[in-house]
């Protein structure tokens, strides 16, 4: 069972444990429509690989792109996404190959919608007030 962690608590983590790693699961356009979480002041870039393909396929290289990030199995990997469900079954998936500490960022990047269909505002990075840019 995947581990799910608020995006605050993911925030401490990747501060506090020097093998801690974001990996943001979303796609290009997200990316750079949206914007990407800001980890520069934990003294590593979140990894962009993608988890599900535009055509609605899991991406087949996945496992390989985590591994030419540098990703290793015994580090703590928190995957990310926009509402937490592509990122919980990238964690899932990634577990499954063998990497022992995979985490869920709960409610993602921009979280849910308000009650006007804006997300971003009530729960999420974004909405925690963590850092973050315009890739």
């Amino acid at each position: 069972m995947i581990k799910q962690i608020t995006p605050t608590d993911a925030w401490t983590l990747l501060n506090d444990s020097p093998s801690a790693r974001l990996v943001d699961v979303r796609t290009p356009m997200e990316w750079n429509m949206i914007g990407i979480p800001d980890t520069g002041e934990t003294g590593h870039d979140v990894s962009l690989i993608v988890w599900q393909m535009p055509d609605g396929r899991c991406n087949p290289t996945f496992i390989e792109e985590l591994k030419q990030h540098n990703l290793s199995p015994d580090q703590h990997i928190l995957f990310i996404c926009r509402s937490g469900v592509r990122s919980d079954a990238a964690a899932e998936a990634a577990e499954y190959a063998g990497f022992l500490h995979c985490y869920n960022v709960i409610d993602g990047f921009e979280g849910p919608p308000d009650a006007t269909g804006q997300r971003g505002q009530v729960a999420g990075w974004q909405a925690s007030g963590l850092p973050w840019q315009r890739d």
